[in-house]
């Protein structure tokens, strides 16, 4: 799953909108206690975010099955954002479903820490 984190945090910090197709319309997001559901709606959040450029460091990385050929991966790391001098610690959870030979993001749970 480290392919997966590496993956989504690159695209993250260089190309936002490149994330949407990780999820579908059965996706759910919690975004600091803000809920989306869908691709269009996680989407435009992340687009929405405050800021255009960021760096993720991850510093630690969970990975466990779930039923149904899901995985469960918790990420902990730093997040460095433009004009901050300081990083921000962060804490994101994604649940992970098959879709064929691929995965998708069907939960996702970030929260700054």
């Amino acid at each position: 799953m480290k392919q997966f984190v590496d993956y989504y945090y690159s695209t993250f910090d260089t190309n936002r909108q490149g994330l949407a197709g990780l999820y579908q319309e059965s996706s759910m997001m919690s975004f600091e206690g803000q809920e989306f559901q869908g691709q269009q709606a996680i989407g435009q959040k992340l687009m929405a975010l405050p800021f255009q450029q960021c760096k993720h460091s991850v510093v630690e990385m969970d990975v466990q099955p779930s039923p149904s050929g899901g995985i469960l991966v918790f990420v902990v790391g730093h997040l460095m954002v433009e004009n901050e001098e300081r990083p921000l610690k962060f804490s994101q959870v994604f649940q992970l479903m098959s879709a064929g030979n691929s995965f998708f993001v069907q939960n996702d749970m970030f929260r700054l820490n």
